[in-house]
């Protein structure tokens, strides 16, 4: 094995030679190499981001979330034919000029697009997405958008999750593409998008920004040709890339395999926190400590209810289930198949026992509802302490398990089959999707809306729930927002940040300024000693960054043939010549090559020919001059008319009957003498008999 040291950038190669024989690096000159890392943003959702980080020439993709609120502005797509939403009035405008009677249409004072509803990708003229080293996930809802990047990009690069995202991510994605293939609408509606006539649609359509990256779902092909391109690592598993950086996912807590990423070199660090959450729920909590000494810290996936207190709102959203289950009434809870629900389970089964709701049926409905219970069940090392602790008992992990067993929770793929046949009323009836535009959901919104016994429960903090059941207007049932949302809040996020202490923080804009709708309340902000870089859709940050060294390994042979001189107590420095060899961002300094001798021959060669002589490098100066000793030094030598006149960064001293000038600064010495070559000779010895050979 050879010694390994470091370079220093900008300058020729010098080695500190330590008490303990490790070589490390200095650089002859205090020169530094500014490296530009830059982040590209290519989504405006703060909480469903899409990141590229160029960094040690590699590129690599943070996340790459959907942004699905996009549905909101399509009408439901009901599983069963509905009378209401057929006989919907076109949108014509009020002179007559558009006629867009087939692509949107009038419902409850609003406008509405028919046609299969559409999702905002993530942007890809910014950048050329083939060019991608890497995707780094860090949980299940930031990887939807995978199957538009790596299916129609060129990409050809490895993507990196837990085994929990990945299999909890597929589930989702399936799930997607099932709500969406379900009712199939043959028209695409494209003619509103353009400009001029957006502008003239009523809101809040015309104001809805980056319509053409709005595209269809894909399908189930593309999500297996996807998600076959992910490799699973486990938490701090160190993975290589391209001998430059080593990425490495940590804990995060907020959801099943949710992770944070540390992306380093040997002398570099930037760290990347998506999704975190320091609540005590069912992942592993957060880890903390790894994120300590970033250079760079990029901050994204807050919570969106910052005002929200998640326990508070468990309370509520279980007492107006209880009131309405009393007075006879169904309740709908909106939700995804995974993540949230678990915890509802969990505070229900503590819960129907003291409120009396032992007879009650719970129904989860989703195509992957089977799937989402038993995967939360079997991923035990991927939950926190107490429940792995149930695994070795044995005892599932998660009571839902119990509440499938006494028969109190049942699960159906969709309304049809055995569930039409099982159904039966006041009940409490968890399904998709929260944006109430398709899936099963849609069906209970027609069924049940007309009555003010039943209770709509909104959890999932991602959709306006007034825009969500403006298709639906007017609407007996009644409402209650519950938006449950675990990840950090400002407050605790501004307290991590003082104990990790990164020195630059990279965060979407959104996150620098209080929320519009509340404009007075700084506390719902980051505010940090340092501002905090902000980044908008379609931005590019170029993050200046201090390299200092480089890491490289002597060979053997080399580092022996050192010969170190000792500068002061304790550190000695050796000057070394070799030959510099780069591969796969690895660096190597071996000895330079001798050339071969010549072969004998009788036949003169001319001076050209002779190969040239390998010459000894320059020795390296060191020590300092004293004012003092050098003008006794000069009195000694017959100069004795010296004039020394003082400057902000030396000495300089003026021989005035040898019309000679020695300028004398901390880091160099400079002799100034005209048609005298033996006086500057004699001067520039004499300044050397203070300093060290190297």
């Amino acid at each position: 094995m050879g010694s390994t040291g470091s370079v220093g950038l900008g300058g020729s190669v010098c080695v500190l030679w330590c008490c303990r024989g490790r070589c490390e690096g200095a650089s002859e000159t205090s020169r530094v190499e500014r490296v530009e890392i830059s982040v590209y943003c290519l989504s405006g959702h703060p909480t469903l981001p899409c990141n590229v980080l160029k960094f040690k020439s590699t590129t690599i993709m943070l996340d790459c979330g959907l942004d699905t609120t996009s549905v909101l502005n399509f009408l439901p797509l009901p599983l069963v034919h509905s009378p209401r939403l057929s006989k919907l009035p076109g949108w014509v405008s009020k002179d007559g000029s558009i006629n867009l009677e087939k692509e949107l249409k009038e419902c409850g004072g609003r406008v509405f697009v028919d046609s299969q509803p559409e999702l905002c990708l993530p942007e890809r003229e910014l950048m050329d997405l083939s060019t991608i080293d890497v995707i780094l996930i860090s949980n299940y809802h930031c990887m939807m958008a995978l199957p538009y990047i790596t299916e129609h990009s060129g990409f050809t690069g490895a993507v990196y999750a837990t085994e929990p995202t990945l299999q909890i991510g597929r589930l989702l994605m399936e799930e997607l593409v099932n709500h969406m293939e379900r009712v199939p609408k043959a028209q695409t509606a494209t003619c509103w998008k353009n400009k001029e006539i957006q502008r003239l649609l009523p809101g809040p359509l015309k104001d809805v920004a980056e319509v053409w990256a709005w595209k269809r779902c894909y399908t189930i092909q593309e999500v297996n040709s996807a998600l076959s391109k992910v490799q699973l690592v486990g938490y701090s598993q160190k993975v290589e890339l391209f001998g430059a950086v080593q990425v490495s996912p940590l804990s995060s807590g907020y959801s099943l395999g949710s992770s944070n990423w540390i992306i380093q070199s040997h002398y570099e660090k930037v760290s990347y926190m998506s999704g975190s959450s320091l609540l005590t729920t069912h992942p592993q909590p957060m880890d903390q400590s790894s994120l300590k000494n970033s250079d760079i810290l990029i901050l994204t996936g807050l919570t969106q209810m910052p005002t929200a207190n998640p326990d508070g709102m468990l309370g509520e959203f279980c007492s107006n289930l209880a009131m309405t289950i009393r007075a006879g009434g169904n309740v709908l809870v909106p939700c995804y198949s995974s993540g949230v629900i678990y915890d509802l389970l969990e505070c229900l089964y503590q819960f129907i026992d003291s409120a009396n709701l032992g007879s009650t049926p719970f129904y989860f409905i989703s195509p992957i509802a089977n799937s989402s219970l038993e995967f939360s069940q079997i991923f035990a090392e991927w939950l926190c302490h107490n429940k792995q602790s149930k695994v070795y008992l044995p005892e599932p992990p998660f009571p839902h398990a119990e509440l499938i067993q006494t028969n109190k929770l049942k699960h159906y793929p969709s309304i049809h089959g055995d569930f039409s046949s099982e159904f039966r009323q006041p009940c409490v009836v968890f399904t998709g999707h929260p944006s109430l535009r398709f899936g099963d959901v849609v069906h209970f919104m027609e069924l049940w809306g007309r009555s003010s016994l039943n209770t709509i429960i909104f959890t999932e903090p991602d959709f306006s729930y007034l825009d969500a059941l403006a298709p639906y207007q007017p609407l007996a049932m009644k409402c209650v927002y519950c938006p449950i949302d675990t990840r950090l809040n400002f407050h605790q996020v501004s307290k991590l940040l003082k104990e990790i202490q990164p020195l630059h923080v990279v965060c979407p804009e959104q996150y620098t300024q209080p929320p519009p709708a509340q404009s007075h309340r700084s506390d719902l902000m980051l505010e940090l000693p340092a501002p905090p870089l902000p980044y908008r859709r379609c931005s590019v940050l170029s993050l200046p960054f201090r390299r200092r060294y480089e890491r490289i390994h002597l060979l053997p042979e080399l580092a022996k043939s050192l010969v170190p001189s000792e500068v002061k107590p304790g550190v000695s420095v050796a000057t070394v010549s070799g030959m510099l060899q780069s591969k796969d961002n690895k660096h190597t300094l071996m000895s330079v090559p001798r050339p071969p001798p010549a072969a004998p021959t009788k036949k003169r060669k001319r001076v050209a020919e002779e190969p040239p002589e390998l010459l000894a490098p320059k020795p390296l100066l060191s020590g300092a001059v004293p004012l003092d000793g050098f003008l006794a030094t000069l009195h000694k030598h017959g100069v004795s008319e010296v004039k020394v006149e003082e400057t902000a960064d030396g000495h300089i001293l003026h021989l005035q009957a040898e019309d000679a000038l020695i300028q004398m600064e901390a880091h160099a010495t400079h002799i100034v003498c005209d048609n005298n070559e033996p006086m500057r000779t004699t001067l520039r010895d004499l300044v050397l008999r203070f300093l060290q050979k190297l």
